[in-house]
């Protein structure tokens, strides 16, 4: 048996996900950048099946890994047979600095064992560096220009109405429910394709009226339910949402600067700047 492992700084039931699931393996799965795994498939269970779709990108070349799941232990063990009758056993062990993840497997015959456990090797690598960017926040910032008073801004900004509109572009039943006031706990809500009430659980770090506003997230509603601990939100717990307005004769300048997670920042450069329109129209009218 050939033997590769890692610690990878985050939880275990993360490293378990991560590890797991199509929607992850694809963005990890590959030796090296001019590989990658386009699709995916797991069936996690005893007598589950798996695939693997791993191709180069200039698409001269590819494969399906495929495998049966022998054994599942959550949080614990993975065992599988390969389609060409190879063995494989992974184990996740939680610590201290992290979660220790090791994988042995049976080696084949037409690669030297040095380079089957270097690819190997490299691909855990990978796993380990794309979980560990999911724990850490980057922070984006967006800015307008608009021709009102700081202070019409920052009530339409805050304001019931106001606010349902101009944050409608992330979703068409945003709403907040609490208070603004500086220490107030405050939560930004909405609803998914299935009509579940999701958001987040802040609170507010600072309040300036007309000159800045600072949110804390502190948790998610997810599914209706308040999760305030757990690798669902740990990501975003500490976050903040910072807002400034800066009023020069009558127009007033906006920026926001938020934090977000890795992956997350497609999302926001695209939304966030129509949202910023909106509150323009708002305030201009």
């Amino acid at each position: 048996m050939i033997t590769v492992s890692t610690i990878v700084q985050v939880p275990i039931e993360k490293a378990w996900e991560i590890w797991t699931t199509p929607e992850h393996i694809t963005k990890w799965n590959h030796a090296s950048d001019d590989w990658h795994t386009p699709h995916a498939e797991v069936d996690l269970q005893t007598g589950g099946h798996f695939l693997s779709r791993m191709e180069s990108k200039d698409g001269a070349h590819g494969f399906d890994f495929r495998g049966m799941f022998t054994e599942v232990i959550p949080y614990e063990k993975i065992a599988y047979v390969m389609e060409d009758g190879r063995e494989a056993i992974i184990s996740f062990s939680p610590g201290e600095t992290g979660t220790t993840i090791t994988e042995s497997f049976t080696p084949e015959n037409e690669n030297t064992i040095e380079l089957q456990q270097q690819g190997w090797q490299a691909i855990i690598d990978n796993y380990k560096k794309y979980a560990e960017s999911l724990q850490k926040l980057i922070t984006l910032d967006y800015s307008i220009i608009i021709n009102a008073s700081a202070s019409k801004v920052y009530t339409a900004m805050l304001s019931e109405d106001g606010y349902k509109q101009w944050t409608a572009v992330f979703n068409e039943a945003s709403h907040f429910v609490g208070s603004w006031e500086k220490g107030a706990d405050i939560q930004f809500l909405g609803c998914d394709a299935n009509g579940k009430v999701g958001g987040m659980i802040s609170r507010i770090k600072e309040n300036i009226p007309n000159e800045f506003v600072s949110i804390e997230h502190l948790g998610m509603i997810m599914n209706g339910e308040a999760i305030t601990t757990g690798p669902e939100v740990e990501t975003w717990i500490g976050a903040h949402e910072n807002y400034t307005f800066s009023e020069k004769e009558g127009i007033t300048s906006v920026t926001v600067s938020l934090d977000t997670a890795f992956g997350y920042d497609d999302y926001f450069n695209n939304t966030y700047p129509k949202a910023l329109e909106k509150l323009k129209e708002i305030c201009e009218q």
